[in-house]
């Protein structure tokens, strides 16, 4: 792809991730990644997704007021600082596209189903235990490509949190998971010179849309937040597959 095009297309990504993160809270690397994965290269892709959406939780920090129970956030936290090394290490040693394929299907999935079903049962076993477990997966896929937040998100849904508590959850989580995992991307050399006009472009075009996406969030209720997050978890899976599977038959 000559440059042009691919920063017209990293502009893209970031601009519709950035509003999708503003609303839900989450997904940034998720969508960018749908977008970038058929032409930026792997490892630059991850950069600039835990990039780009540890930019927007920031933007966010500074723009909104944000209150969160310490109790339940620790766990989340605690997990994830295992997994953000691990995944890190993980990147140049796994195959990314069987792991979308996983990522997407397990989405594809069980989103839906979650979607469907009007009287799911709170899920309440495993206590900070199941938590930090959650945790540790996300912050694997924040070290793999930026997107800590969805299985979090869709442990929290299935917790049945009040949407308030789930997105507070969420933030604080993906703030912190990326912050660690952006700054194990600068100590293991992944983030060269070359790179920095790519991460310009992610940062400028994140600011308006994630704070139209902020403002959106707030006159949404608990229901409708609840099946734009679903819905959103459902078409990144898609999106995951698509990009994955035309790897995969090849082989």
């Amino acid at each position: 792809m000559e440059p042009l095009s691919l920063y017209l297309l990293v502009a893209l990504g970031a601009a519709v991730a950035g509003f999708v993160q503003g609303l839900s809270g989450f997904a940034f690397g998720l969508v960018a990644m749908s977008i970038w994965a058929w032409t930026v290269e792997p490892r630059l892709a991850a950069v600039l997704a835990t990039f780009g959406a540890l930019t927007g939780q920031l933007i966010a920090a500074f723009s909104q007021k944000r209150s969160f129970d310490k109790r339940l956030l620790l766990p989340f936290v605690i997990g994830g600082l295992v997994g953000v090394p691990l995944g890190v290490w993980l990147l140049p040693r796994l195959d990314v596209a069987v792991f979308k394929a996983c990522l997407g299907a397990l989405l594809v999935v069980w989103c839906p189903a979650m979607l469907m079903a009007r009287n799911l049962p709170r899920v309440s076993a495993g206590g900070r235990v199941a938590d930090a477990v959650v945790g540790l997966t996300g912050g694997v896929c924040s070290g793999v490509g930026g997107f800590a937040g969805a299985l979090p998100t869709l442990w929290c849904t299935l917790r049945r949190m009040e949407k308030d508590a789930q997105r507070a959850v969420i933030q604080n989580f993906n703030l912190a998971m990326l912050a660690v995992a952006f700054a194990l991307h600068l100590g293991a050399g992944n983030v060269g010179v070359a790179m920095l006009p790519m991460l310009a472009i992610v940062a400028g075009c994140v600011l308006v849309p994630v704070l139209l996406g902020a403002r959106l969030y707030v006159g949404i209720s608990d229901a409708a937040f609840r099946q734009i997050v679903l819905g959103l978890l459902t078409v990144s899976g898609v999106m995951l597959l698509a990009s994955s599977l035309p790897s995969l038959l090849q082989r």
